[in-house]
């Protein structure tokens, strides 16, 4: 799979060019201008698997790091508090890891994938009840 498979090229690139510096990155606005934040649930499980490296079922902090090379190779790392913060927002159980029977957040909610239900939340971190 490519990721212009389920995403526009230009979109890719608009969202990748709003966070091309450092420490610009910001999870609601890169899945809104990509097109992820308008994906069916069944898109989500795609991209989710294109990014998983190791195709653990989870994503950490590592592969996260290496989240905009996915889109484009040549695009930048996420710095450590940009991965941190991405984590943070996704990672509701506090486990370190973002998985396919937990949750992957792209900006309009929280999507559900062990009952491949989707319920919808603001991202926001952790910390911060609904």
């Amino acid at each position: 799979m490519s990721i212009t498979d389920v995403l526009s090229a230009d979109d890719i690139a608009a969202a990748l060019q709003e966070c091309q510096d450092p420490d610009t990155f910001e999870p609601q606005k890169f899945f809104q201008t990509s097109g992820l934040a308008k994906m069916s649930a069944s898109q989500v499980k795609d991209v989710f698997r294109f990014i998983d490296n190791d195709q653990s079922g989870y994503l950490d902090e590592e592969e996260l790091k290496f989240f905009l090379q996915k889109f484009e190779s040549g695009a930048r790392e996420l710095t450590e508090s940009e991965t941190k913060s991405l984590m943070a927002a996704a990672d509701n159980d506090g486990d370190g890891k973002i998985g396919a029977d937990g949750t992957f957040t792209p900006v309009h909610g929280i999507r559900d994938f062990s009952a491949g239900s989707i319920r919808g939340r603001e991202l926001r971190p952790r910390d911060q009840t609904d």
